[in-house]
């Protein structure tokens, strides 16, 4: 998993409002917002009458800049920031103790591979540095989580990337559900939808837009090891260092945006018969599509 919090350059919320039968409500000429987001380009747009959409676009910029305050590494005074500084953090804010706690289950869930404590790693390894003595600091089972206190063990940091953008469109979409939308996409780096059908396009750095599948009220978040390269090595580690990407591209579907951001980035990492045993302890329905090296599509779940 990589160090930062953005995988992606655009982020996108389109919304139609649908509150019982006024249809005119849909028919509304959109309201948009264009500008910068979780570290990267953004455009939100909400078919909506005009106050409501208004009140749409900020509840949605609410969430990404608290996603921010919580989960980036760019800012040093966000709590991620300060807990990787000081190695504990007493009194986790609710929002970050949900996501730590949903990081034990996925890292149990995926027997170990979906692990955020690589973070050592992948500062090493961007400075073309021996990775191996940082892996030996890593560790999710070496992590404490309470609802009083987070505790890192000596030397660790963490990076929530495999994991914060898919919480991030989830609290968006949450937010979102709340002012009464009914159909929303969402796209803060990963999708969730709430309503739908939505047709969401796949795709791959190298071979582009793979396959198409279609949402009606869940997610889909999608890692590519190669979109990201650290002196010519992938950008997702983990501890176990001689553990290698085996997909192109991998996307999973899932019930939250978080649990298929995690799955994704672990499943980047693992065999099939692994992925097949890591999608039984998840909630039904969940998939994986995994793209091979030289193109070729396989679906499990």
């Amino acid at each position: 998993m990589s160090a930062q919090l953005t995988r992606r350059r655009f982020l996108a919320i389109s919304a139609a409002v649908l509150v019982g039968p006024s249809a005119p409500t849909a028919r509304a000429a959109p309201v948009t917002w264009r500008g910068f987001a979780l570290g990267a380009e953004a455009r939100l747009t909400i078919h909506a009458p005009p106050q409501l959409a208004s009140r749409a676009i900020a509840a949605a910029l609410s969430q990404l800049r608290q996603a921010e305050q919580l989960f980036s590494l760019y800012d040093p005074a966000s709590v991620l920031s300060r807990l990787n500084r000081a190695g504990v953090l007493q009194s986790p804010p609710p929002p970050f103790l949900d996501l730590a706690r949903l990081c034990t289950r996925m890292h149990a869930a995926t027997a170990g591979i979906f692990d955020p404590s690589v973070q050592p790693l992948w500062q090493a390894a961007a400075r073309g540095e021996d990775i191996s003595k940082a892996a030996r600091l890593a560790g999710w089972h070496k992590v404490s989580v309470t609802a009083q206190e987070i505790r890192l063990a000596p030397g660790q940091a963490l990076t929530f990337n495999g994991i914060g953008q898919g919480y991030a469109t989830d609290m968006v979409r949450a937010a979102l559900g709340r002012l009464g939308l009914k159909q929303v996409l969402v796209n803060a780096g990963e999708f969730a939808a709430l309503g739908g059908p939505f047709r969401v396009g796949l795709a791959d750095p190298k071979h582009g837009v793979f396959t198409a599948r279609s949402l009606t009220g869940g997610a889909v978040a999608t890692s590519s090891p190669g979109a990201l390269r650290l002196r010519g090595a992938a950008h997702i580690l983990h501890p176990t260092i001689d553990r290698r990407p085996q997909w192109a591209t991998v996307s999973t579907e899932a019930t939250s945006a978080a649990l298929a951001d995690a799955a994704s980035t672990a499943f980047c990492l693992m065999n099939e018969s692994e992925i097949t045993a890591a999608l039984a302890r998840l909630p039904a329905g969940s998939k994986a599509n995994l793209l091979a090296e030289d193109g070729s599509l396989k679906t499990l779940g």
